[in-house]
């Protein structure tokens, strides 16, 4: 009898690369969970939260364009190394400022830093796998990262009940700094594979946007950040609003993450044999019908299990559609494109939260399901139109 080896989660590298991502992840999602709560408690207005984020995405959209002769010329490990620190000393900073200004003014630098972050990080797991790969690979990273998006908000909802929302920071600070440590001692050895920096900013985006499929998969990659801005900055004012409490937010932000844990790297895996093309659409829909039910329904209990269920939905695209773009370009146009192509988080941070902005001017807060739900249907529709890229079938 022939046994046939078990083929392996991830390789030792990418095992170490994914326990990095856990712990920075574990200060990110810390520092999520209060971001909008801890912004509104400065403001007392939550139209005015929404202007405020809407800014910082738009710095951090203008700061993915000008970290392209970086992301060229410097090796990929030293800049997220690099991003890691100074998110130390910023949410160490933002445990102890207390005037509004200088609260801005920091926010507006770590709007900076998680472009930078996002990118570098992005292409040095792109860098260290296989074509066959990717998807498996994305989906592994986004696994670890999503378990720490379970435990973090449980850990931020119960610190900043029993502690206040400044000392969440300090946490996230811990994170951040055990990351940086663990990466300087892990080694990860990177090439600058750019001999030529790209300096013409305007030429790069205008050749980005020259192709169709590049496209597509900017504004599909788009869609699920359009989404997330629903869930981590209006569901938990909507939570606070109706009188649950930061525990029942941190349990409910835990909650979303369980769908993701359990199918990300399955849907990455089945992406890689069966394309892209059903995986997208599907997903979009499921969050679709999840957004526009709820506004029809009153009890907030039900409205928060169909949001956590509709992860299964998220958990489709959020891994996939990165892993579709990475594979539609070549490895040259990875440092050129990438970071062109991060900018649909922060355009989609932008969009949805000027509309809800505005909508919050003259609609109550519910009306806002409708706007995500439709959304929502447009990019499934949308999923229909990409070009399907099968993985399994390619060679390295």
């Amino acid at each position: 009898m022939v046994f046939k080896k078990r083929e392996a989660f991830a390789s030792p590298l990418m095992e170490k690369l994914g326990l990095v991502r856990f712990l920075s992840s574990m200060a990110f999602a810390l520092v999520s969970t209060i971001w909008a709560i801890y912004l509104e408690s400065l403001l007392h207005n939550d139209s005015q939260v929404g202007f405020l984020i809407a800014f910082f995405s738009v710095i951090s959209f203008i700061s993915y364009f000008l970290i392209i002769p970086l992301l060229e010329r410097k090796k990929k490990t030293d800049l997220y190394l690099l991003t890691l620190i100074l998110y130390t000393i910023s949410y160490l900073l933002f445990s102890f400022l207390q005037n509004i200004i200088s609260i801005i003014i920091l926010g507006i630098i770590t709007s900076f830093i998680v472009s930078l972050r996002v990118a570098s990080f992005g292409i040095l797991i792109r860098n260290k796998s296989k074509n066959k790969d990717v998807s498996k690979n994305e989906g592994f990273v986004y696994t670890l990262a999503n378990i720490a998006w379970l435990i973090g908000p449980l850990m931020a909802g119960f610190i900043s009940s029993r502690y206040g929302l400044k000392i969440v920071f300090l946490f996230a600070a811990f994170f951040t700094l055990i990351s940086f440590l663990l990466l300087r001692f892990f080694k990860v050895r990177d090439k600058v594979i750019s001999k030529r920096v790209d300096t013409n900013l305007f030429k790069i985006f205008k050749d980005f946007f020259s192709k169709k499929e590049r496209t597509i998969a900017y504004l599909l990659s788009g869609g699920i950040n359009f989404w997330w801005a629903f869930i981590y900055i209006y569901i938990p004012i909507y939570i606070i609003k109706i009188g649950l409490g930061n525990l029942a937010l941190g349990y409910f932000l835990a909650l979303i993450t369980i769908p993701l844990i359990l199918s990300e790297y399955y849907f990455g895996r089945l992406a890689s044999r069966i394309g892209f093309k059903k995986i997208f659409s599907i997903g979009y829909f499921i969050l679709a019908v999840a957004a526009i039910l709820s506004f029809f329904i009153s009890n907030i209990y039900i409205i928060l299990l169909i949001f956590i269920l509709a992860s299964f939905g998220a958990a489709m695209i959020e891994p996939t559609t990165e892993s579709y773009f990475l594979d539609i370009i070549t490895k040259r146009e990875r440092e050129k494109y990438y970071s062109i192509y991060n900018t649909t988080i922060d355009l989609n941070y932008f969009i949805a939260n000027i509309f809800v902005a505005i909508m919050l001017l003259f609609l109550p807060f519910k009306s806002i399901f409708i706007l995500f739900g439709i959304a929502m249907l447009g990019f499934s529709l949308l999923s229909l139109k990409i070009k399907n890229v099968f993985e399994k079938r390619r060679k390295d």
